[in-house]
């Protein structure tokens, strides 16, 4: 069973694309593979791996925010260099370009519903919520911290 993270609908697209994507990557001609294959393999993995730092810290919306807003930043670069692969003839087979840009249209529509749910209706997990500290100051007398001899030329 998936815990944490692993159980996002958002993550498990973005991690399963990232992979596929990689693998795609590899088959690009020599020249492509250290250019726009370096670019594309960086952007769509880092999709997934903001999606997992922004719920690490989750804690804090504005965080979590943050990070989602990156991984949706990196789904629309990764959909510009598929683009970009194709439209160069680098990437040559049409239906697995349509079907790989076709899901990451569908994984920018999941991050940017996603990002709207958690504006409206954040709240910090009950587990990380830290406790309320009252805190009480002792009713002692605080010492004075005067130097014994204040003028040592005397």
């Amino acid at each position: 069973m998936d815990a944490g993270y692993r159980r996002l609908k958002i993550y498990k697209l973005a991690h399963s694309l990232a992979v596929r994507i990689h693998r795609m990557s590899l088959t690009l001609p020599t020249f492509e593979k250290y250019e726009e294959g370096s670019q594309i393999r960086r952007s769509s993995k880092s999709v997934s791996e903001q999606i997992v730092e922004g719920f690490a810290l989750r804690k804090y919306k504005n965080e979590f925010l943050h990070y989602l807003w990156r991984a949706y930043g990196s789904c629309e670069e990764t959909q510009e260099h598929l683009q970009y692969l194709f439209d160069t003839e680098s990437w040559k087979d049409e239906s697995s370009f349509e079907e790989a840009l076709s899901e990451y249209k569908k994984l920018s529509g999941m991050l940017f519903r996603f990002i709207q749910s958690v504006e409206e209706s954040h709240d910090t997990p009950a587990f990380l919520k830290e406790p309320e500290i009252q805190y009480e100051v002792d009713s002692l007398p605080v010492p004075s911290i005067r130097p014994e001899n204040p003028n040592p030329e005397t």
